[in-house]
């Protein structure tokens, strides 16, 4: 397989053009002979002929032309560095380019790079990554996209490759080289004066190799820059000595003069990237067992509190989840009204450790719950994953389309063991499911699956992996590098792996854009974001052939969530919100165009009608209620002959997240609720009669 890429998409090319607009009226120079860094190396740098006024004016430009406010200054970054001829102080404007995940901004920033190259001469490029993951992700499109580019830009030549302190002959070609070349460096390969790229060495003829990058004046791009904020972090930046900083993201933290804006709106309106289904799974009619979640926990001032979820009996006499907040020393009874809560008293909340702890024992992190039957849960989420699996696979073979299947789960030892709990639900549940599909039957389900966690890594970023499971240290050197390098293998239907597992390790900047599924088995949900899960599969999908897939009727994600689906969708629709501000970008959400104060009125406070209507209702006033025992009996013995009284159960329902005309994601149920599992006769029961008894009494 050879991927396919389209050069003429226009919010790709609008992207490109924004940031090279930037630098209008800046002279095509082929790269200077820089003699004044460095003693033995003469450095091939970068230069920029335009002063910050006329960059100014250009920004202005770009931003009125993409519909962004102007901003009134360029934010720059300054701080004086070391460099091999003392110290000295570095200033450096900073650019943002906002896209959706799944849209291509790793392939819109090298484009970025060579019309940079070809239209000013620039030639020195360090890319920035905050992970491995996101670091493999840039050299595969760097890797796959190598062909398409150059016969886009008449066969230029360029070079990229991983920054190694092994060989640091890769410095001083970076320095050196008059070629475009793109150095791909983690922020943690230079952020400590302890590095290496920090110290003198030989193998450079006494040069410090910072110093050899410094003379080149590379521009930075910086992929996922918002795990780059600290103060560290931006200092670290600085010693870089670079020309200017493009900033690339779904999600900035800090959106340094934003030249380009694609929103999750737009993208989802245009068919840019799949559209989202969830299937939420949740335990119900279970009232039996106390259940317990913590959501959140709070300090200010001196004040600590917890926000839990629990059962709560209400004033209709039905029991429901409610949401209640908590301090040292509470008891939950009187918080739930139910006796059943009786042993559950706050014994400490630690906001740093992230834990309510009570005083029977129980321990329970952000995020986690009790009350729940976790095993069950987990199996139906699996199940249900697993036949979604085969019957999505099943409509798209045809397509040439292999689908693949991401399960996020809550700990790594529920899988990397032989006998962890995920496993041993999925190679059970396989085994099951796969009778009733022909295509699946001679399947093994140990071929199917692939993990990959956060491993240790040696200086030069290489994975270390663990050799003392004997037979499991080669098998998980294979999947690493069938994720997270070998992605054309991974979507072959001569391959068999399609069901991924992962903890964290894949969670932000690894996308596949066959993945089709992606069940959440962590308990500490809260503590993930909901874009980050979706943004793993929101890529349209492409064929065998390497062609992407446009039609929308084919590019829907399943997630498999273990809560409802209106409480997800509510979560990611918060959380897009949140990073958006309530202001909005166009097009507007219709909570902040249609918000309007309301005004005391104080002449209407005591008006003569409202004392008119005091002075005839004030006066105190007794009933007498007469009530037959016998006949409330006979109504109660008939009501609870006709209620329908539900077993314990784990259900799915499942929902397409559409937008509506208010521009805001909202499900829409295209299922009703199935029980996916009974969950009667797993634990006991409460004696009705001693509740009644205690009530009474």
């Amino acid at each position: 397989m050879e991927f396919k890429f389209d050069p003429n998409q226009e919010y790709q090319v609008r992207a490109i053009e924004s940031v090279t607009d930037l630098l209008e009226g800046q002279p095509r120079n082929h790269a200077q002979v820089n003699l004044n860094w460095g003693q033995a190396f003469a450095a091939i740098a970068n230069r920029l002929d335009i002063d910050e006024a006329a960059i100014l004016a250009n920004l202005r430009a770009v931003q009125t032309r993409n519909g962004l406010p102007p901003d009134d200054a360029l934010q720059c970054i300054e701080d004086s560095i070391d460099n091999a001829n003392g110290r000295i102080a570095v200033r450096f404007p900073n650019f943002s380019v906002e896209m959706e995940t799944g849209t291509g901004k790793t392939y819109v920033y090298i484009r970025t790079a060579l019309e940079l190259h070809q239209r000013y001469g620039f030639c020195k490029f360090v890319v920035v990554v905050p992970s491995l993951a996101i670091r493999e992700g840039v050299l595969k499109t760097l890797q796959v996209t190598q062909r398409h580019l150059k016969q886009l830009y008449g066969n230029v030549p360029y070079r990229y490759y991983v920054y190694d302190s092994d060989n640091l002959a890769q410095v001083r070609q970076f320095a050196t080289s008059p070629t475009v070349e793109f150095m791909l460096m983690t922020l943690a390969s230079f952020n400590k004066a302890t590095n290496v790229i920090h110290q003198m060495t030989d193998r450079l003829q006494g040069e410090t190799p910072v110093h050899l990058i410094q003379a080149a004046r590379p521009i930075l791009v910086l992929d996922e820059p918002q795990n780059m904020e600290s103060e560290q972090s931006v200092r670290s930046l600085a010693v870089l000595n670079p020309l200017f900083a493009l900033r690339y993201s779904a999600t900035h933290r800090n959106p340094y003069n934003l030249v380009y804006r694609l929103t999750p709106f737009e993208a989802y309106r245009q068919n840019l990237v799949k559209r989202i289904e969830v299937a939420g799974v949740e335990q119900q009619d279970d009232a039996n067992r106390p259940y317990i979640q913590v959501i959140d926990i709070r300090t200010q001032a001196t004040k600590l509190t917890a926000k839990l979820t629990i059962q709560k009996l209400m004033a209709s006499g039905t029991v429901k989840e409610a949401s209640v907040q908590v301090r040292p020393g509470e008891n939950l009874e009187s918080k739930a009204n139910r006796a059943e809560y009786r042993d559950f008293t706050i014994d400490e909340i630690s906001f740093m450790g992230g834990y309510v702890r009570f005083t029977n024992g129980l321990e329970l992190r952000k995020g986690e719950a009790s009350g729940a039957d976790k095993e069950a849960i987990f199996e139906a989420q699996i199940r249900f994953t697993i036949e979604e699996h085969f019957r999505k696979q099943r409509r798209l073979r045809s397509d040439g389309i292999k689908v693949l299947t991401l399960f996020f789960i809550d700990r790594v030892e529920n899988y990397a063991s032989q006998d962890g709990l995920i496993r041993r639900l999925f190679r059970k549940a396989f085994d099951e499911i796969k009778q009733a599909h022909p295509d699946w039957q001679t399947a093994d389900p140990g071929p199917v699956q692939a993990a990959y966690f956060a491993q240790k890594r040696t200086k030069a970023g290489e994975v270390l992996l663990d050799d003392s499971r004997t037979g499991e240290a080669e098998r998980d050197r294979e999947a690493y590098d069938l994720i997270m390098k070998d992605k054309e293998r991974l979507l072959s239907f001569d391959e068999s792996t399609c069901f991924i597992f992962s903890h964290s390790a894949l969670r932000e900047g690894w996308d596949n854009p066959n993945v089709f599924q992606i069940c959440t088995l962590n308990q500490t949900a809260s503590e993930i974001k909901k874009r980050q899960e979706v943004g793993r599969g929101i890529r349209l999908a492409v064929n065998q052939a390497g062609d992407r897939i446009h039609a929308p009727e084919l590019n829907v994600l399943t997630v498999i969530a273990n809560d409802s689906y209106e409480r997800y969708v509510e979560r990611l629709q918060s959380e897009i919100e949140e990073e958006y501000g309530l202001d909005g970008l166009p097009p507007k959400p219709a909570n902040a165009r249609t918000r309007k104060s309301a005004r005391l009125q104080k002449q209407f406070l005591l008006s003569d009608d409202f004392k008119e209507l005091w002075d005839r209702i004030k006066q105190k006033t007794r009933y007498a209620v007469a009530i037959d025992s016998g006949q409330v009996v006979s109504d109660v013995v008939l009501a609870l002959d006709q209620a329908e009284i539900k077993p314990p159960r784990i259900t799915v329902t499942k929902a397409q997240v559409t937008m509506d005309h208010e521009h805001e994601f909202a499900p829409v149920p295209t299922s009703a609720a199935r029980t996916l599992m009974e969950l009667a006769g797993r634990y006991p029961l409460p004696s009705i009669a001693a509740g009644l008894c205690e009530a009474v009494c």
